[in-house]
């Protein structure tokens, strides 16, 4: 049984996927700079810290919208080039394959969009 997914639903489905990935790398890359040989590591840590918090407020609310409608995401199969997820919302199912090279493409366009936004601040 399906039923067409509102955009606010597939956005904040999608979100719960991608963002903690990207929060991931953030703290990932912040470490290896705070490691790194950087002359003026400062900036970039900033950078990263705000990134950071806005990824992490832009999850809290998306797993909000997931609570508060008691929506679930399972993952539920992986293999070389995909990766299925199960979305459970408002009494239906759906099964979603996704190309594990566009999950890297996807997360990478907002990792970018996340720094750009701190960097026009």
């Amino acid at each position: 049984m399906s039923a067409l997914m509102s955009r606010d639903d597939i956005y904040h489905f999608e979100n719960f996927i991608y963002l903690p990935m990207v929060l991931t790398i953030l703290l990932k890359d912040r470490e290896r700079i705070e490691k790194g040989d950087f002359k003026l590591p400062g900036p970039y840590l900033q950078l990263i810290d705000q990134a950071v918090k806005t990824v992490e407020k832009d999850l809290r609310e998306t797993n909000a919208y997931i609570r508060e409608r008691k929506y679930k995401v399972l993952k539920i199969e992986e293999d070389d080039l995909f990766i299925v997820y199960e979305f459970h919302f408002r009494g239906y199912e759906e099964k979603r394959k996704y190309l594990k090279v566009r999950l890297r493409n996807r997360t990478e366009e907002l990792l970018a969009m996340y720094l750009q936004m701190q960097g026009d601040l």
